[in-house]
């Protein structure tokens, strides 16, 4: 399943790690300066950010967005991909705060990337206030055929894309407070409620209380699936729309946490049913290596983890949402140097470093039957049946973001994994931070970086080195009025 558009229902490296309890947030209090000895005690996570944004100003081009991904293997240098997402365009956003907020570039600067950014986003064209799923980012036209293959790309409005760039917008907004008028008038027409089934008791199936996937503008049709699953990335625009007011605080509660018992899924849940705001919830949970915990869709770290960089989830639902999260990096660390016995660990999807696109992820912790595996070849588990052996875990491909977005919960863990991919691999560039995944099985580091990917790493690292810096527009207003309480409320049943 495509993460962007979600379209479709060797050595030993970092094996010495301990498996225990989640180191404390000190172990990353102290960030080394920049040029710190890579081999230095303290975590060089200032270096990391500085080479993470340089490698997001490569790609973003002159117009001011940021372009899906760059090739580092050319010999005249990186090249740059032609399209960009909405998703891409808000990492480009965030990482400009980001930067600015660290002290990596200048308040002038950020002020002026950011300007150049939001007028690009005013001139692309839009439809029910939503902006489509690919533009040329050299010119900003709407693409009508992948630049890569010729094959046609129909126009799509991704509910879920779109989230991301709004993300970048509010955020861009809280920090630079003379473009706020302006994305103002860009985010008021962005309705949350177009995308929005309301909640039918006659018939939950046609009428679930969820998001839409998105909508096809040249028919006007609808995906065929709504986002049913919570603890997936689209929960962010579930948060947006609440916050301001254009989806109904019920439609929180009409989430999944698992799928019900009765229906066909990676594990029978274990739960109970609920009533919650007059809701009737059922609290499922998967149990994982003797922990509950609520599953993803497909397994993967950035599911799960993304949405906390920016919204609190850990803070305002410590027994709750920050007792999964902890719980779900714990299984994942464990599948890596355990089950599959890599030696290292942290799945989501990537760049397949052989080429291509995958989704990755540690197939026990999510929802979808034979969801994401940690591996290109694609190794199931099944629930009740005895593991694969380590040695059926063929072409395991790990990838730096997931080991970024874990730094909350496992911060020792993390950092000893990335530099072992660095040590071990040569998975680091200098000068444009970590590519975008490394095949452990057969030491074949992948030739790109991600926007999305870099994106992720330059939130996770902004967070661990100056906690909410990113999150300020995320504590306030509907979501401190609206979001907060529900999240208060939720009482996973782990």
């Amino acid at each position: 399943m495509d993460r962007r558009t979600f379209l479709t229902a060797a050595g030993g490296g970092a094996a010495a790690l301990s498996l225990g309890a989640a180191s404390a947030p000190s172990a990353l209090a102290a960030p080394s300066a920049p040029g710190v000895a890579r081999d230095s005690a303290a975590p060089p996570l200032l270096r990391w950010f500085r080479d993470t944004h340089r490698s997001i100003e490569a790609m973003t081009t002159d117009l001011g967005l940021a372009v899906d991904k760059i090739d580092l293997s050319a010999a005249g240098g990186p090249v740059l991909s032609r399209q960009t997402s909405p998703t891409n365009i808000g990492c480009g956003l965030w990482s400009t705060v980001a930067a600015a907020g660290l002290g990596v570039i200048d308040d002038r600067t950020m002020e002026r990337r950011l300007a150049r950014t939001v007028g690009a986003v005013e001139k692309l064209e839009r439809h029910h206030g939503f902006w489509l799923n690919w533009y040329d980012a050299h010119d900003g036209s709407v693409l009508t055929e992948w630049p890569e293959t010729g094959a046609p790309v129909r126009p799509f409005l991704s509910s879920v894309d779109n989230a991301w760039l709004i993300t970048g917008l509010r955020i861009a907004a809280d920090a630079a407070p003379a473009l706020r008028p302006r994305i103002a008038r860009l985010l008021a027409t962005a309705d949350w409620s177009y995308y929005y089934t309301p909640y039918d008791p006659a018939d939950p199936v046609a009428g679930p209380g969820q998001l839409r996937g998105g909508f096809w503008t040249d028919t006007g049709e609808p995906t065929g699936h709504h986002y049913g699953a919570l603890n997936t990335e689209p929960r962010m625009a579930s948060y947006l729309g609440i916050a301001d007011g254009s989806l109904p605080s019920d439609h929180y509660w009409h989430m999944l946490r698992t799928m019900l018992p009765e229906h066909e899924q990676e594990q029978r849940p274990g739960g109970r049913y609920e009533v919650m705001d007059g809701v009737r919830v059922w609290q499922g949970h998967y149990t994982h290596r003797g922990r509950a915990l609520v599953p993803t869709w497909g397994g993967s770290m950035f599911e799960a983890l993304m949405v906390p960089l920016f919204v609190p989830e850990p803070e305002w639902s410590p027994g709750s949402w920050g007792l999964t999260h902890h719980r779900y990096v714990r299984g994942q660390i464990e599948h890596g140097l355990e089950e599959a016995a890599y030696g290292y660990w942290g799945f989501s999807p990537a760049n397949i470093p052989e080429g291509g696109y995958q989704e990755y992820g540690v197939d026990a912790i999510g929802m979808q039957v034979d969801g994401y595996a940690s591996n290109t070849d694609r190794t199931y588990t099944t629930d009740g049946a005895p593991l694969p052996p380590p040695s059926a875990f063929t072409n395991g491909v790990v990838t730096p973001h997931a080991s970024f977005l874990a730094l909350p919960y496992a911060p020792r863990e993390a950092v000893a994994n990335l530099r072992a991919l660095d040590r071990d691999f040569g998975a680091y560039h200098d000068g444009y931070g970590f590519r975008d995944s490394v095949n452990v099985s057969t030491g074949r580091v992948s030739d790109f970086v991600l926007a999305l990917d870099q994106g992720m790493i330059a939130a996770a690292l902004a967070q661990a080195i100056r906690p909410g810096l990113l999150q300020r527009p995320f504590r306030t207003g509907g979501f401190r009025a609206r979001v907060r309480p529900l999240l208060a409320k939720e009482r996973f049943s782990i």
